[in-house]
Parts: C-alpha cells; structure tokens; sequence
C-alpha cells in the first residue's frame, strides 16, 4: 500500500517522514504491507504507483497550499508542505483514472477535494455557526484523540455500508475542511455544525473513501476504525487478485501468516 510522506527538516536536514500510527494501522488492522512514497519532484509517479494495490492518504500537521484553490495563505504561521502537494495531488487523480483503492484521512481528504476541483475552509473556527475542530496542543496525545462529538453518516452510501450505524463519535484535529465539495464527490456524513466528514468518489469503481477523523489511532481498540482499514485491506487484496491471480492464490494457500498483500 503506497503512502506519501511528509517533508520536515531535523536537526538541520530535510527527511522524508511518515507518522508511525498510520504505517502499524496498515500493516496490523489492513492486513497490508506499508512501501512508503518519498514527496517532492517525483517525475515516475505512475512507477510507483505499478507497485502498489492500494493508496492511503494521511493527516498532516502541513496543510494543502490554498493556492491550489485559487486562495492567498489565510494564517502564514501554519506549515505547509507545497512537495507533498505536487505528489499527492496528481496521486489522486491517477488512483481514480486506475481504480486503485484510495483511503484518505484528514488533510487526505482535504487533498482528494482539492485535487478533484474543490476548495477548502483555511479556518473553520472562524466560520460563524461552526464548532473549533481544533485540538488543544498542549494537552497530552490521549486527550487529542479522544472522542471529540458525533458524525451523523449519509443513509446508503458506502460509511453506512461499512459500519452499519448512522452516527458515529470521532475525534477532531483539523483547523481546515471542506468549503466547495469537488464534482463527483458524494458527501458521506457530516458534523453537527454541517462540515463535511467523510466523502467518497462517485466516479471510482472500488473503495474511495476519505474522512476528516483519525481512525488510525490506536485502531485495534476501536471496532469502527478497525473495519475501515480492515475493508480497505479487504479492496487491496482483490485489486492485487485481479492484477496478479497466481501470487493472490498463493497467498491464500500460505495461510494466515501470507495474507499481506506484496506492496499493498
């Protein structure tokens, strides 16, 4: 499963950095092997691309450059990340063009509207009748990602396939959201104050499914979280059967021990 990394200087160097909640959430509850996307002037995206069954999208303390929306920078004390930007949006695009199975989360999704012809809200706090979807920085990690207020979820669509309930409690950790939902986007549940928290794309033959929460953290010990990634693992490994049929059944034969997908 292909997962593009976030660009951060330490110590004085530029790394390429993936938080490691999003590659155990992969690997322990997808079922799925993590490869790990470097960010920046990547001209062989669609290489990349060939070796994966699956596209995950993650949070980012960096949000999308609003230039990409046709927006100047709203607050320039947040960080952006305008490498990550260049990979992850035509990333999406491709995914969609090839059906790949597509999961995004937070600034994932932000990044699907925003690649597919959406725009977003650079401060939803700001916004009158919406809540602050804020975390308090200063308190510890436990409290960030606790239960934070209810989602109701779309009746039919693809939330309410997979978890069978129509509200759901999430966390919350974003200053932005969706504001103009991108064509063929189709909104998947909402927010009490009415921002957007989950979409999927029409247009998509498979699994394409994005939300604003952080399902991955500590996903093993939320049933909810634990299906999301379980069905993306699940779309992974029959785009890896369609592609590769032999290496698929072999999989299976080796029992549970094989049941990762080969760059899933």
């Amino acid at each position: 499963m292909l997962i593009p990394c976030d660009n951060r200087i330490l110590g004085g160097h530029p790394f390429h950095v993936l938080g490691r909640k999003y590659a155990d959430a992969v690997h322990d509850a997808a079922g799925c092997r993590p490869l790990l996307l470097p960010s920046g002037p990547i001209t062989d995206l669609a290489a990349y691309v060939d070796l994966a069954d699956g596209v995950l999208l993650t949070g980012s303390p960096a949000n999308v450059h609003p230039m990409h929306f046709g927006q100047p920078v709203h607050d320039p004390a947040l960080p952006l990340d305008q490498e990550r930007d260049r990979v992850t949006l035509p990333l999406v695009r491709l995914a969609v063009q090839r059906g790949l199975p597509l999961f995004a989360i937070c600034r994932g999704l932000q990044e699907i509207n925003v690649a597919l012809g959406g725009s977003l809200l650079q401060a939803v706090h700001e916004e009158p009748g919406r809540l602050d979807h804020r975390a308090d920085p200063k308190e510890p990690a436990e409290e960030q990602y606790g239960p934070s207020h209810p989602v109701d979820i779309t009746p039919g669509g693809e939330l309410d396939r997979i978890l069978g309930v129509r509200q759901l409690q999430v966390n919350s950790l974003h200053g932005q959201a969706i504001d103009r939902v991108a064509p063929g986007l189709r909104v998947e549940a909402r927010a009490p104050d009415g921002t957007v928290e989950a979409v999927h794309i029409e247009a998509h033959p498979g699994f394409a499914l994005a939300v604003q929460w952080h399902p991955e953290w500590k996903v093993l010990e939320n049933p909810a979280s634990h299906r999301l990634f379980r069905a993306f693992g699940d779309a992974c490994r029959e785009a890896l059967a369609r592609r590769l049929p032999s290496e698929a059944r072999s999989a299976r034969e080796g029992g549970a021990g094989s049941s990762l997908s080969r760059a899933a």
